[in-house]
């Protein structure tokens, strides 16, 4: 017996954009929905989408109001945000309202697919939390609070883990400033704290704290944690 193949919710009041994500969406084994104004969207939420695709830009709603009433009915499904490549306050505050990830538009199909699978793994981990997490080398036991590089283990400050578990407990999910600095200190907290403590974590489980592996930055945005192969 074959599962059932992955519904995603296509909202996009382009035609030309929605017909090339029907073709290669069906063409990755998944099933498409299609809504191209707010109106439409929330009726086939009642559908029950595995995943949405979200353009910001419709014709009779903002797309950060949509994407509000979503989360409002549905606190768990991944959501990725299609947006312009100059539009950096809207995908921050997109991700804000709950939306797990984001791609600028004009996109590639690969890019997309990709995003679209680390929200999917970071929706599975939420809701069945891994005690150790691993990606490459890295690894965090959450229960034991220890952090390893491959074999060996690598010290940090309470301050240092309580970021890099906020950030694994997340993983391929963009994180912004406001977030973390809500999560970790106060978002009224001047975003350099975050960025020396990122920094530092860098540092210690890093190969190259200058080229990362594991903790990416999403300039202006915030941060994201690889999500596991």
């Amino acid at each position: 017996m074959t599962a059932a193949p992955l519904r995603v919710l296509v909202i996009d009041d382009e035609p030309p954009i929605r017909k090339l994500l029907r073709m290669g969406l069906t063409a990755q084994g998944y099933q498409t929905l299609e809504a191209h104004n707010a109106k439409t969207a929330l009726e086939l939420l009642n559908q029950a989408p595995d995943l949405i695709i979200l353009d910001l830009g419709l014709p009779d709603a903002h797309g950060h109001d949509l994407l509000a009433m979503i989360r409002a009915r549905n606190e768990s499904v991944p959501i990725v945000v299609l947006s312009s490549r100059s539009d950096e306050a809207g995908k921050v505050q997109a991700l804000d309202l709950g939306a797990d990830d984001y791609v600028t538009k004009p996109f590639g199909m690969d890019e997309l697919l990709a995003r679209m699978r680390a929200a999917l793994r970071h929706q599975l981990q939420t809701h069945g939390e891994r005690p150790i997490f691993r990606v490459g080398e890295l690894s965090v036991d959450l229960v034991r609070r220890v952090v390893k590089v491959g074999d060996k283990e690598v010290k940090l400050s309470p301050k240092e883990y309580d970021l890099l578990r906020v950030l694994v407990q997340h993983a391929g999910k963009v994180l912004t400033h406001k977030f973390l600095l809500g999560e970790l200190w106060d978002d009224l907290t001047d975003a350099q704290y975050l960025r020396v403590y990122v920094r530092q974590l860098r540092q210690k489980i890093e190969v190259d704290p200058e080229r990362p592996q594991f903790i990416l930055t999403e300039t202006g945005i915030g941060y994201r944690m690889r999500a596991p192969d």
